[in-house]
């Protein structure tokens, strides 16, 4: 696997080796040690996938408590995928990295545990896999505008329509009264 540095530090995609012929492909999406050496020291609990249309956009995201660091990727599709650095104590605190993850490009994203995530359906409908490091806790989730000024993330906005967003994500809190880490 090729792990490609990002803005953030703590933040890194992850490039598969695919092998492929006119029969298919073959790659490893995650080997623990690998990841544990290259990346970093956690280990996983829970598999998640979700299905979505063009035009969703699911996030700001991240849990107060059973903080959740996320490995994430696409199987099916593409997405604007994203994680905003929520730890008060870090030199990038309130930044950003936006990646284009794909069912063709196969990259992963880390998504360190202290960081919102959120992402935008930009194909026709995406299938997106995630593990985390810990349980879904839903009530000490947390979700911040996905167009807070503050952050100010370019989303890739089809158009230049405002993305389809859950009830919970249309209340979002202003990146400047959500509650962060130390």
């Amino acid at each position: 696997m090729n792990l490609i540095e990002t803005p953030i530090p703590d933040v890194k995609i992850i490039e598969p080796r695919v092998f492929g012929d006119e029969r298919g492909f073959f790659m490893e999406t995650f080997r623990d040690d690998w990841f544990k050496q290259n990346v970093a020291n956690v280990d996983f609990v829970q598999d998640n996938h979700s299905k979505s249309k063009h035009g969703i956009l699911r996030g700001l995201h991240y849990q107060l408590e059973h903080t959740q660091g996320k490995l994430v990727r696409v199987t099916s599709g593409e997405v604007y995928d994203v994680a905003v650095d929520m730890r008060k104590s870090s030199a990038t605190f309130g930044k950003c990295v936006g990646v284009l993850l794909s069912a063709e490009n196969k990259r992963q994203l880390w998504v360190p545990a202290g960081f919102a995530h959120g992402f935008y359906v930009t194909s026709e409908f995406a299938e997106f896999c995630y593990r985390c490091t810990d349980y879904y806790h839903p009530e000490s989730e947390v979700s911040i505008r996905y167009d807070d000024p503050t952050i100010g993330i370019n989303w890739p906005l089809v158009n230049g329509e405002a993305p389809s967003l859950s009830a919970k994500d249309t209340e979002g809190l202003d990146f400047k009264l959500a509650p962060s880490f130390d």
